[in-house]
């Protein structure tokens, strides 16, 4: 019989709070900023998935090769009874260490971890469908913050799959892994992609696609200040800008104001001015090197125990275990 239980650990009201904090912070700060969470409403959502289906984009299908391939030696290495995983979203990829951790008749539950009780929902919905068997126990909450794992049976796996600690900054990705370090009991284990440095002419095309889906994505955040804070910004008043900075290693999304203007706030009883060329950053996504990742792990208290790449070494995925 199917069991699905959802445990908040975020107040009904702390989505909307944190936004005001972000846009207030950011939108005052010098050069000014936005977390690249806020792009993904249910417009953001959709549009981040025809993002991953872009030739230009590879991280989604390179993962889901390791996945493909490796998703059965994670099963042995770990002995997984509960797949927990952050930032769960769709639970897409989620399937392929499902079958393998029951191919191995190790799992028993799966806690998907979302800031979005309706995205945790639906799903659940889908996986309890296709695994009548299998308990969901999903937690509403910020992956930064204290997760506090509902009572689950170990050992543990804890999955952050597509390269999505690449957006957080290195001081915020320390304390994360601390964090997540913090939660592990010995047996558990912490499996984790990211994207690998490689040229930048991929990784510029990966972020400003021919198309110009991630023009949109990258806009939509302005929609959700605008729709949630009563703000008047005009997407089409910034273009989309895509630069790879090689002293961080990583890729820099902004939006860059064809003209000058004013956008006001009323949520926040504020009026932001931009300069023509201005650029307000929207998103970081760090790229990785096998033993920057390794070192970072270890400082954290996590120790490497498996490497995957895919065949054209574009993406990593890390598997390390407490010690």
């Amino acid at each position: 019989m199917s069991e699905f239980t959802l445990t908040r650990r975020l107040p009904a009201d702390a989505t909307a709070a944190a936004l005001r904090h972000d846009v207030l912070a950011g939108l005052t700060s010098d050069p000014k900023q936005l977390p690249p969470k806020w792009f993904y409403d249910a417009r953001g959502s959709e549009l981040f998935e025809r993002i991953t289906r872009l030739p230009e984009y590879y991280p989604t299908r390179a993962e889901r090769e390791i996945l493909a391939a490796r998703a059965p030696a994670v099963a042995a290495a770990t002995g997984a009874r509960t797949l927990v995983e952050l930032g769960s979203g769709s639970s897409e990829k989620t399937r392929l260490l499902i079958d393998a951790l029951r191919g191995a008749g190790t799992l028993r539950a799966y806690t998907p971890v979302d800031v979005s009780e309706s995205a945790l929902e639906q799903a659940a919905g889908a996986l309890l469908a296709d695994y009548p068997d299998l308990a969901v126990h999903a937690l509403v909450a910020d992956f930064q913050g204290d997760l506090g794992l509902p009572g689950t049976p170990g050992p543990r796996l804890v999955a952050f799959l597509g390269g999505t600690v690449g957006n957080l900054l290195p001081a915020e990705r320390a304390a994360f892994l601390r964090s997540v370090r913090a939660g592990l009991a010995p047996g558990d284990a912490l499996l984790m992609g990211t994207d690998l440095v490689k040229d930048p002419a991929v990784l510029v095309a990966a972020y400003d696609d021919a198309a110009g889906v991630t023009a949109e994505f990258d806009k939509n955040v302005l929609h959700v200040i605008n729709r949630e804070l009563g703000a008047d910004f005009d997407p089409d008043g910034f273009d989309h800008v895509a630069v790879w900075d090689p002293a961080n290693e990583w890729i820099e999304m902004r939006l860059r104001a064809r003209s000058a203007l004013t956008a006001k706030i009323p949520a926040l009883d504020l009026a932001v001015a931009f300069e023509a060329g201005e650029e307000m950053r929207t998103e970081v996504s760090a790229k990785f090197r096998r033993e920057g990742v390794e070192r970072e792990l270890a400082a954290a208290g996590l120790a490497l125990r498996h490497w995957w790449a895919d065949d054209a070494g574009r993406f990593g995925l890390s598997l390390s275990e407490p010690v």
